[in-house]
Parts: structure tokens; sequence; C-alpha cells
């Protein structure tokens, strides 16, 4: 009899549990009623469990690198602004349920996005580079945006970087190599997906062989789909019919601004997030939205930890738009906040007890603007002493008028003077997405240790992934997972027949 009531309060819901604590505290009640009292809560249970609410929109939310100490150092950020020891929440770690994912990949410790992405959106590994396919590129897998979409509910899929990237590639594309920009882009065709949204595409014209093809823009409007270029021109947009939304043209399309470089007028993620739900909203049957905050991993990649920390607040302003959504669709939304691997290897804390990371407010543009602007500084003005490069690098990062910059540090910082305006060596520093100017590189790298702040290496990591949850089905997200759980619970809870 005990088992059973232990079984009995670990599978009730909080609510049939009060219905069934209320029941156990009747004083009066014989040994045998309390047992048909069990039985009717038992058999209540087993009515509804079958019953239970399905979400009707579902967020699901990626930022792209960030591990668990990208979103505390933007939290610490926020609160040493106003010089308080303690941190200022962002939205989605304020969530009800939170746990904590492995990411490695079938054929690697650390993923890539390929094979994160992947893991993701469809529920099974593959090796490094591969998009939504089984290891040896045969065999297709569909992901859970399709799954949305056979139910009849609208899919949007919105990124910060260009939409042929892995990560959203990974929900619409099934390709053997994550490189094949023009054929994963041409996979939005059979995808029929309704919204799109990012920079745009790297390579619209040119196939994987390198052939001038068809360009993938004309095939979008013979599709049905409405190209709208920056935000300007999505109020003359039809948001009845299908959408793809990128950058201005000639704006880049690999990806929008770092958020710390934007200028007004600049197409943002929060921007794309809202024209996806102005129209996934137009549809009864509910919708299926992708976020990818892709930029966070770019920064990572460089190890610029400001731009970084930006780039997360940056995202977590797409998470309010999903959380504002769910405030008026409490008992039919769930949003999911994840990654799909971490960047970097962050860590918070190089030495002394105290940290100082509201030095990072000082670094006003990214390391890739700040190489831009050496480049022009060092044309203008090829003479320039030691004394005005140090001018140069203290109005862009507070290098020594605001943040003291150790002997060590600077005597590196002088030595790339010398090598660059001296002795006239173009001396650069690679990342995976850019190539920058050393002395910006090592600006940067000093701006981050005088903020406490290291990185262990510029590429990915094995560390866990975070996931947050709110919603209908959230509860499911409070146990240690591995990737591919994510979106088979995200199934369960919709009650999608996973393949």
């Amino acid at each position: 009899m005990f088992a059973a009531e232990a079984i009995l309060k670990l599978t009730l819901t909080s609510q049939r549990k009060t219905i069934f604590a209320l029941i156990l505290t009747e004083k009066q009640t014989t040994m045998s009623t309390r047992f048909l009292h069990l039985l009717c809560a038992l058999l209540i249970f087993t009515g509804t469990s079958f019953a239970q609410k399905k979400p009707k929109y579902i967020f699901y939310m990626i930022g792209d690198g960030m591990g668990l100490n990208h979103v505390h150092a933007a939290e610490l950020y926020l609160a040493a602004q106003d010089k308080k020891n303690s941190t200022y929440p962002l939205v989605f770690s304020q969530f009800p349920f939170n746990t904590f994912a492995t990411s490695h990949s079938l054929s690697h410790g650390v993923t890539d996005s390929g094979a994160g992405g992947t893991a993701l959106a469809v529920g099974y590994k593959t090796k490094n580079g591969v998009i939504a396919m089984d290891s040896t590129g045969q065999t297709e897998y569909k992901s859970i945006a399709y799954l949305a979409k056979e139910q009849g509910m609208k899919v949007g899929i919105t990124t910060s970087v260009s939409i042929d990237h892995a990560t959203p590639a990974s929900f619409y594309a099934n390709q053997p190599n994550r490189g094949h920009y023009y054929e994963i882009g041409k996979d939005i065709l059979k995808s029929n997906f309704d919204f799109f949204g990012g920079a745009g595409f790297v390579r619209p014209e040119t196939d994987k062989n390198k052939n001038q093809v068809e360009p993938l823009f004309s095939q979008f409007e013979k599709a049905g789909y409405q190209l709208a270029y920056g935000i300007s021109e999505l109020k003359d947009v039809d948001h009845s019919g299908k959408v793809i939304l990128m950058n201005n043209p000639g704006e880049n399309s690999e990806s929008l601004s770092y958020a710390i470089d934007q200028q007004e007028g600049a197409l943002t993620l929060e921007q794309i997030t809202d024209a996806a739900i102005n129209n996934l909203s137009k549809g009864d049957q509910g919708f299926f939205l992708m976020v990818e905050g892709g930029m966070i991993d770019w920064a990572s990649h460089a190890n610029d930890a400001a731009t970084a920390v930006k780039e997360v607040l940056d995202f977590n302003k797409s998470v309010e738009r999903a959380y504002e959504f769910y405030k008026q669709h409490p008992d039919e939304t769930l949003i999911i906040v994840t990654a799909d691997h971490e960047t970097g290897g962050l860590m918070i804390g190089n030495g002394s007890s105290t940290l100082h990371i509201h030095n990072l407010a000082h670094q006003k543009i990214s390391e890739g603007q700040l190489s831009a602007l050496l480049r022009e500084f060092r044309k203008s003005t090829p003479d320039a002493s030691w004394e005005d490069l140090q001018r140069f690098l203290t109005s862009h990062t507070g290098l020594w008028e605001k943040v003291k910059v150790s002997s060590e540090d600077e005597t590196q910082l002088k030595a790339a003077y010398e090598a660059s305006f001296i002795a006239n060596k173009n001396e650069t520093e690679k990342s995976l997405y850019a190539t920058n100017d050393r002395i910006a590189a090592l600006a940067i790298k000093t701006l981050n240790k005088a903020s406490s702040l290291a990185w262990a290496s510029g590429g990915h990591s094995a560390a866990y992934i975070p996931v947050y949850a709110i919603g209908v089905g959230a509860e499911h997200f409070t146990h240690k997972m591995d990737n591919i759980d994510i979106p088979r619970t995200v199934s369960k809870i919709a009650g999608w027949q996973h393949p």
C-alpha cells in the first residue's frame, strides 16, 4: 500500500498531488476507504494524462556557442554597470525549469555546428560537418520543424547569420556537407516553410562544384516567397503568405552587424523575431519558430568578450519577444532556450578574487571593427607615434585611461606597434570567421584580462550546454540530458511521432 502511495506521489502533477494530499489527510478515513480513494485518484490521473494539453506555439531558441559562463558573464556585466557585486538575471535564466546537456557529436568529443545543429533539430547524432543526415551522407533525417509542418502548424526559421548557415540549415535542409551553401538554400523549396529570416545567403548563384546556376532568389519567388530586404520593406509584406527577410541589398549576406557595432536602421535579430511572430500568428493551427543567436559563436571564436556578452544580451531581446507572446498565451506556449555547443572555453575569474567585468563597458566596437579602423588609421597616419596609437586604442577600448594595462601587456602592444608602423609588417590573427589586425587582437586580449576573463581556445569546447524551459510541458526539462534528448522531448510534449 505504501509503495503504491509513493509511486502515485512521484507521478502526479502538482495539481493532482494537491488533490491526493487532501485525500490522505482525512483523519477518519478507514484503510479500505483510503484504498478506494487511491484508486479513484489513480484513475483520474490515468485519464487526464492522455488528455494533457499540447503546446500550440513552440519557440525553439538557440544561442550558438552560448555556454553557461556566457550567460553568467552577461548577467554579471549588467549588475556591474550598477556597481553591484551580483547578477541581473536574463529573462530566460528565470524560467522555472532548467538543466544542462552534453553536446558531443557522433564523430568527435567536441561538436561543430553542423552536427550540433542536427542533434537539436532531428534528435539524432551525426558526424561533424553533416546537415540532418547520417554520418555516411546517405540517409536523410526529418527535423521537428517538418513534424510541426505536417501537423498544420506554420514554421519559421530565423538567425542572426546567413540563412544557409549550419544551425538554421539543420531544421530545413539535408546535405552531406555544411559547405554546400547553394544546395542548402535550395532545400528551402522542398520545406515549404512559411518564414525565413537572417542576413541572406552565402552563395546564392554558385553550386558546390563552383558552377554558375539559376539564382536561388528567382526560384524562391517562383515558389511563392516574398523577398523582403531590410526592415523598411516589411511594411509592404503580405504576412498571410510565405516570406524571406534579409539584409538590405549590398549589405553583409553572411551575418547581421554585431550588436556592439549596430547603427540605426540596421536589421536586428529582435526585429526578425518580431516579424516572424507576426507572420506565423496568422495561422490558426499554431506555429513552430526556431531563433538562432548565431554571432555569440563568432565573437567567441575571436575571444572578443565584450562583443560576445553584447550578443548574449541581444539574443535575450529575442527571447523577451517570445516571452511577451507567452504571457498572452500561457496555456498554449512552450519556449525552449538552449545552445548547440559552447565556444571558446570562457572562464570568469583569472586570478584575483575581485571581478572587474565592468571594464568591458569601455569597449565601443567589436574586434573586427577595430581592425578595420586600424587599417584606416594606418593609411591616414603612417608615421603615427606610439602615443598616437595609444590614444587611438584608448578611444575605442578605454585602455590606459579607464582600464589599467599591465607592463607585460603594454610591452606586447608596443612590439606589435613597432612591427606594424615601423617595420611595416602586416601582422594578423585568424579566428574561424575573421582575420583581424594583431594590434586589435592584442588590445581586446588585454581588455579581457583586465576584465577578469580568460579563454581556453578559439574553438568549440565540450562544456555542458544550458537548457531553459517555460510553458506547456516545460516540466520535462529537469534532468541531465544529451542534446538529442531536447528535440525528442519537444516531440513527446507536442504529441508528434518522432521518426
